[in-house]
């Protein structure tokens, strides 16, 4: 049986990362991505349907993980 997880909002991870004294700089550089990418994703410039962008958002929490069947 799935568990269902609620997508974040960009609001709740924003407050997520100030909660933990973190910066989206240093999270983004700790994950292989820039500054610009994560904020272009987090500010709604990126859709984040796929690719990097998509990646951002389901590590952030802003999408849930989904597994395709193969």
């Amino acid at each position: 049986m799935a568990t269902h997880v609620k997508a974040l909002t960009a609001n709740q991870v924003k407050e997520k990362f100030r909660q933990a004294g973190k910066t989206i700089s240093e999270w983004a550089t700790e994950n292989g991505y820039t500054r610009n990418e994560v904020y272009r994703v987090l500010n709604g410039q990126a859709k984040a349907n796929y690719g990097k962008a998509h990646d951002i958002a389901v590590k952030l929490g802003l999408k849930p993980f989904v597994a395709m069947a193969a």
